[in-house]
């Protein structure tokens, strides 16, 4: 991965959320979606929620390393999950710009938002250092064995609710919603 200037990163960590109200607006702007589109995007977009959950629901923030669930796989499920979701808004929008804003944020904004959370992990845990060498950052690799020696050992709900991941369906029904508006209205 890239090494962010500390600076830059936490001026960007702050324009996190900023940038997704910024993502939203150009996906409802732009959009053009078909039927067709919503039926090859939303699946891709529901795994990427599904990944988001299953994340969430094995995460205490800060109290222990994850290295369950999807964690013994990938160090950075909820931002896969979250490149799932847009990889099928995307699809779902049928707009190459979309692809181009999707991209530039990702990789200006969130690539260091997760260097700077993984210098705050290493500094957290002692473990995190070894545990990086052998879980991949955000695609898992074929044939790397999962690592099962921290944090909760299945999915608890009242961690999935105390991360608010509900926030992220929320946020993407409502999308999905404005899309199939779109589409329907596109088909008169």
């Amino acid at each position: 991965m890239l090494t962010f200037p500390k600076k830059y990163a936490d001026t960007v960590a702050k324009l996190r959320v900023p940038s997704g109200f910024l993502l939203c607006a150009g996906f409802g702007w732009l959009a053009a979606p078909s039927w067709e589109s919503l039926m090859a995007g939303v699946p891709l977009s529901m795994a990427g929620l599904a990944l988001r959950a299953w994340a969430a629901g094995h995460l205490a923030k800060n109290q222990n390393l994850a290295m369950n669930g999807p964690y013994a796989w990938i160090r950075n499920p909820l931002y896969a999950g979250t490149l799932l979701v847009a990889a099928g808004v995307v699809i779902s929008a049928q707009r190459w710009e979309l692809v181009a804003l999707f991209a530039a944020v990702f990789g200006l904004v969130y690539l260091p938002v997760i260097q700077l959370e993984e210098q705050h992990l290493a500094k957290l845990f002692p473990d995190f250092v070894d545990y990086c060498r052998r879980v991949p950052l955000l695609i898992p690799y074929k044939g790397k064995a999962p690592n099962r020696s921290s944090g909760p050992s299945g999915f608890q709900w009242a961690l999935y609710r105390k991360n608010e991941e509900y926030n992220a369906l929320l946020g993407y029904l409502a999308g999905a919603a404005w899309l199939t508006w779109r589409a329907a209205m596109s088909s008169h």
